[in-house]
């Protein structure tokens, strides 16, 4: 569609011509999404809805720092009671401590990190409670 609408036609008419020609070309067949529901069909109107779905499909996230922190926190303390061995499960509490103690270090934007490191023991045991 870059050329430009003939001054003699009426703007409806090319529009008609040139959705015709691209439909005879095959322009419009299996298109992605084809026969499938408009996402976001039946939810009420965002005006940000665009921001939200580019900003999920980046993996940005929205939350401040802090806050950012404590929910990878929970996710890995999950993975946490989720592994295989002690060992795993004391190496991956570990990592999880380290991040702690770096975001008190680094003061992070928003809600104060008020998380205490996990006791790796008292993980152990929970892990071997829940097996």
């Amino acid at each position: 569609m870059t050329e430009r609408k003939p001054r003699n036609l009426d703007f409806e008419s090319w529009v008609d011509r040139q959705i015709r020609e691209a439909t005879e070309r095959g322009v419009f067949e299996n298109l992605p999404g084809a026969g499938k529901p408009l996402p976001g069909e039946g939810e009420p109107y965002d005006e940000l809805w665009w921001v939200k779905d580019k900003m999920r499909r980046e993996g940005v996230s929205y939350l401040p720092p802090s806050l950012a922190l404590r929910k990878e926190a929970d996710e890995e303390y999950a993975a946490a009671l989720r592994a295989r061995t002690e060992d795993e499960v004391r190496r991956l509490t570990a990592v999880l401590n380290e991040k702690l103690r770096g975001a008190v270090r680094a003061n992070l934007a928003g809600p104060a990190v008020d998380l205490a490191p996990y006791d790796a023991e008292r993980v152990v045991e929970e892990w071997r409670a829940g097996r």
